[in-house]
């Protein structure tokens, strides 16, 4: 887990005081990659009794098409280009925003993967 909250060390390099412990309020999580594969999910429960699905893998993306206004269903060939990292596309982790190779054309990630368990895009070619 990661905590979130406040750093215990001043600018000047000197440390605060601690004030009181951690809360559960303010831990955090490793941040999940999501790749190219078979299917693998995670249901983690989140603040207020809510879900987030953490998707470690997949190898379909829903590919939403704007000239004939429908969404397919089509398998994930590469990451082409990742603009949240420059290595994350010879991984190939998926992200929001990434352009993926699909078997209809190259695709943008509209949303977050890691987070909703699934793979949105809209193609763009």
């Amino acid at each position: 887990m990661i905590w979130q909250g406040r750093s215990r060390r001043k600018p000047s390099g000197g440390f605060y005081r601690k004030a009181r412990k951690k809360r559960k309020y303010e831990l955090g999580r490793e941040q999940v990659e999501t790749l190219i594969g078979e299917r693998k999910v995670k249901k983690i429960r989140v603040r207020g009794g809510n879900y987030k699905l953490k998707l470690f893998a997949d190898k379909y993306a829903n590919v939403y098409d704007p000239k004939q206004g429908k969404v397919v269903r089509v398998e994930i060939e590469s990451v082409v280009e990742n603009p949240a990292h420059v290595h994350y596309a010879r991984r190939n982790v998926i992200t929001k925003g990434a352009i993926i190779a699909t078997s209809i054309g190259k695709a943008r990630v509209t949303n977050r993967p890691s987070q909703e368990g699934v793979v949105n895009a809209v193609l763009i070619e």
